[in-house]
């Protein structure tokens, strides 16, 4: 599986999490199957915001309104381990659905792709997605 992002994207995205370190920043995903073309920051509004994220559930609803009226799709969410590892965490799993998202996590090595999927128990996983700037 591979999902396509632009560098301009891929910056700010990796500009943002570097700026609210030590803090675990986050935000919104837009595009199309297998696209990234465009993103958005949002609050993080975790109590414990250099452990975990959670979306401002305000910003989220703002952008799945605008997606109705025929603006951007939601295609999933990006976050930031600051200290932490490239890949989802068990509370990255406690938080997630099944429901074919695409995860972008933000470390110091760089960023790594996953999609939110349910495995054979009826549990998420997430799957490995290649992910290539242009």
């Amino acid at each position: 599986m591979r999902l396509e992002i632009s560098r301009e994207a891929l910056a700010g995205i990796g500009a943002a999490a570097a700026a609210a370190y030590p803090e675990e920043a986050c935000g919104l995903l837009f595009g199309g199957e297998g696209l990234i073309d465009g993103w958005q920051q949002a609050p993080n509004v975790a109590k414990k915001r250099e452990m975990e994220f959670e979306i401002d559930p305000s910003s989220l609803l703002a952008a799945l309104r605008e997606q109705r009226r025929g603006g951007p799709t939601v295609i999933g969410y990006w976050h930031s381990h600051p200290n932490g590892r490239p890949s989802p965490s068990s509370i990255d799993r406690a938080a997630a659905a099944a429901d074919g998202k695409y995860w972008l996590i933000v470390t110091a090595e760089g960023v790594t792709a996953w999609r939110a999927v349910g495995n054979a128990a009826g549990e998420v996983a997430f799957a490995a997605v290649r992910l290539e700037s242009g």
